[in-house]
């Protein structure tokens, strides 16, 4: 049987490929996959959660740890080796500092060259606000790069190789693809922050745009440190690539908020406040902003989706553990102020994994039933049942929720994604002519 080798520039040349129809098309299958994975059996389907064994992690030198990521489809069998470089621990005690302003922004429009100067960036590009703080957190400081290093051997059913991938950019392009399942059904997404500026952050930028670009006006990238946005911001603005995505919207724009220097107290507020979703991509060991900006009085009156894919060890965390127990606390009919709707769960990839391995669920004290796997909720007609269960309305009430509500969902990864994602771009290279063929491997 020939066997497939896809490099990491290969993969990316088939992502770069996709239109909105491909990426619609990867999601059903992908929805399909986790809507197994919650509900299956080893009689009905080999996506079932029992066929998928918990990951292997392997601490190595220099906060370094290799996962081992073995699972299962009803047609390929696999597994991902790949290797983390974590953000060291911060020595503070206090997780953030409380809301104050601090001083200097600046915005401007133009175009042209490479710069690492923020204000000199601003006038590189159009559409493009700067805005940095003097007292950045040191967990979320870094610019080491936290993309994994690795592959993923997919094999048949019966056991024989048949693909060999690199998984840097097929781990970002599958976590994104997963947490979009849901942005994709939200009513109102016109503006979105994204707290990093690495691969994951470029995947979840590049899915939104292709997924409902026409409808976002403002694009936050909330970075770790300036140097990597300003690498993040020059690829959206001079690779060809994204040409398409980014011009044929004339409303949206971009801005860049690094806590390095300049107002970044008054920007964070401001961007999360008004954003629709907000998407979380960093390794960080301490909340990526105060809780009080989503769970006061105020905070709480729009809704928004929030996606919390960085974290994935118990000592990781990027939301507050106050937005995670609000958002599962029981709603009081009876206040004095219009909130948005929330379910009393939060969303995840497996209740197993995360109960586990998230900072978030851990340290908000989160049962079982607190929680609901993202596979069940997305087949409406079954969650709902457990929705009217818990003394709601059920399908309507759970599409309502789904659409404008406040909707957390927490990821930690699951090889059934990389099996899943993995089979569609063997099959889209050996159909488009990438990749190199081992016969008789």
């Amino acid at each position: 049987m020939p066997l497939t080798v896809l490099s990491d520039s290969e993969i990316n040349a088939i992502l770069y490929s996709l239109n909105r129809d491909d990426i619609l098309g990867l999601q059903n299958n992908l929805a399909d996959a986790l809507h197994e994975y919650s509900t299956g059996t080893q009689e009905t389907t080999g996506c079932c959660q029992s066929n998928q064994p918990q990951r292997i992690a392997i601490p190595a030198s220099n906060y370094q740890t290799t996962l081992f990521m073995p699972a299962s489809t009803s047609t390929s069998r696999g597994i991902k080796i790949a290797t983390l470089a974590t953000t060291q621990p911060t020595l503070r005690n206090d997780s953030l500092p409380s809301i104050k302003s601090t001083p200097s922004h600046t915005s401007t429009t133009s175009s042209s060259t490479s710069t690492s100067d923020p204000s000199t960036l601003a006038s590189q590009f159009s559409n493009v606000s700067i805005g940095h703080s003097t007292n950045p957190d040191p967990s979320i400081t870094s610019s080491q790069s936290t993309s994994p290093i690795g592959s993923l051997t997919l094999l048949t059913a019966a056991g024989t190789p048949y693909a060999f991938l690199a998984a840097s950019t097929l781990t970002a392009f599958r976590t994104a693809l997963t947490a979009t399942l849901i942005f994709t059904r939200r009513a109102n997404v016109h503006t979105i922050c994204v707290f990093g500026a690495g691969l994951q952050a470029l995947w979840h930028i590049r899915l939104a745009l292709l997924l409902r670009g026409d409808e976002i006006h403002h694009v936050h990238i909330i970075n770790r440190n300036f140097e990597r946005a300003r690498s993040l911001m020059e690829q959206i603005y001079t690779s060809p690539a994204w040409d398409a995505l980014r011009t044929s919207n004339p409303k949206l724009d971009f801005s860049i908020v690094s806590n390095e220097y300049g107002e970044y107290t008054r920007l964070l507020k401001d961007h999360v406040r008004k954003a629709d979703a907000i998407f979380c991509c960093t390794p960080s060991t301490a909340p990526l902003f105060p809780a009080e900006l989503l769970t006061s009085t105020e905070g709480r009156k729009r809704g928004r989706y929030v996606s919390a894919i960085g974290s994935y060890r118990h000592n990781m965390i990027e939301l507050h553990p106050d937005i995670i127990r609000q958002a599962v606390a029981p709603e009081h009919k009876h206040h004095h102020h219009k909130h948005a709707e929330k379910s009393g769960v939060i969303v995840v990839d497996s209740l197993e994994a995360c109960l586990k391995e998230a900072g978030e669920v851990q340290q908000a004290g989160l049962n079982a039933e607190q929680m609901v796997e993202i596979g069940e909720l997305l087949m409406v007609k079954k969650a709902s049942m457990l929705e009217i269960e818990k003394g709601g309305e059920g399908e309507v009430g759970l599409k309502r929720w789904l659409q404008a509500g406040n909707v957390i969902f927490k990821c930690v990864g699951l090889g059934l994604m990389d099996i899943c994602v993995g089979e569609d771009l063997v099959m889209l290279a050996r159909e488009r002519g990438f990749g190199t063929t081992v016969d008789g491997f």
